[in-house]
């Protein structure tokens, strides 16, 4: 029987990967490690930056600011500069971020009510980071602005903003990494099965033998996409574990949502790695297509950057990335119990990719077998 025919030939990867003891530290090791290094590495948080301050004012307003900026958590250091030379010296030797200069009037202007500048200098070479230290110190001197007579005159007039952060009211990290790194890991460890799965065998002279055999070639192929799928859902597994009891992420939603988009999403990847590893001649040729195709994927996957920001010609591109979607999905049903309609949305685009990425593997093998 057919079955009986792809049965052994999924025994036989299996035993092919599990048999080296290379290959299985590269399926359980690497993927625990890079959960847990990513998760507190990969930040985009700007804590425990330097601020220089340099206070040219001798009241009592400049002095508060400086104290202020002294006492907030997300400073580690902050040194008082004795004029704009040193500013300037702490800043071109990345010493510091930023550093905030204080008028000599800044204080007699607050008591009258006049209005009042507060140069912040940012080491524009850290755009980003420097940007957020920028609202950071926003923040601290709107709350003096707040506190002084002028603004307390008309805080009466003022309206009252208050925040409400939805699905992560904490703003925990970890709540936004932890889900993302589930699917980027997976893309990671089933591409690279996955492509060093025919390289292999072209490469220890195996698939002959296996072209010799009474397997088709939809049924080598079909031998080949399951092992991977299977090690994937393992991963998964581990890293949703992972997410709950050690990161304390909140899983809001339904796990079948989640496993029945991962399995889409498993088979696009696997397609993609079949694809490449149907193309490389050898395993290093496997491996450089699997990194080739796993960084753009990764960069388009609205992961670091929202996809609205790409620019407009770049956007279309991304409708054949898989990751995109399984990203909406994973994120979805840990923080906010993401709806059916909605998983089905992002699974039916996976289906799509997976039986083009797959159809283009199975296509490939064959012509390079004529």
């Amino acid at each position: 029987m057919w079955w009986m025919r792809i049965k052994a030939l999924i025994i036989k990867e299996f035993l092919a990967l599990l048999r080296d003891p290379r290959g299985r530290a590269v399926l359980i090791a690497p993927p625990i490690i890079q959960l847990l290094v990513f998760s507190y590495a990969a930040t985009l948080e700007v804590t425990n930056v330097d601020i220089m301050v340099l206070n040219r004012d001798a009241g009592s307003w400049g002095q508060e600011l400086a104290h202020r900026i002294e006492g907030a958590p997300t400073f580690r250091t902050i040194t008082h500069a004795q004029g704009p030379e040193a500013v300037r010296d702490a800043i071109d030797t990345q010493k510091v971020i930023a550093a905030v200069q204080i008028g000599p009037s800044f204080s007699r202007d607050i008591e009258a009510g006049l209005p009042t500048d507060i140069e912040i200098i940012l080491d524009g070479r850290k755009s980003n980071a420097s940007q957020i230290v920028g609202g950071y110190l926003d923040q601290i001197i709107d709350g003096l602005a707040a506190d002084t007579p002028a603004g307390q005159r008309s805080a009466s007039a003022a309206v009252d903003i208050v925040p409400r952060n939805w699905f992560n009211p904490n703003l925990i990290y970890q709540w936004f990494m932890v889900p993302n790194l589930i699917a980027s890991i997976a893309l990671i460890i089933g591409l690279i099965v996955t492509a060093l799965s025919i390289a292999r065998e072209r490469e220890l002279g195996t698939l002959d033998q296996l072209l010799v055999s009474p397997l088709r070639t939809s049924e080598i192929l079909l031998g080949k996409l399951t092992p991977p799928i299977l090690i994937g859902l393992f991963n998964i597994t581990l890293y949703i574990l992972a997410a709950v009891f050690l990161f304390e992420v909140p899983l809001r939603g339904s796990l079948l949502f989640l496993y029945g988009g991962a399995i889409f999403y498993l088979a696009a990847v696997v397609g993609v790695g079949l694809f490449i590893s149907a193309m490389a001649m050898t395993q290093q040729q496997a491996i450089l297509g699997a990194f080739l195709f796993m960084v753009p994927a990764m960069l388009l996957s609205g992961f670091a950057t929202p996809i609205e920001n790409m620019p407009a010609w770049l956007q279309p591109v991304t409708l054949i990335n898989p990751l995109r979607y399984f990203l909406v999905i994973v994120n979805g049903v840990f923080l906010r119990d993401l709806p059916i309609g909605e998983v089905v949305k992002n699974t039916v685009p996976l289906a799509f990719i997976a039986v083009g990425t797959l159809s283009a593997a199975a296509w490939l093998f064959r012509r390079r077998l004529e």
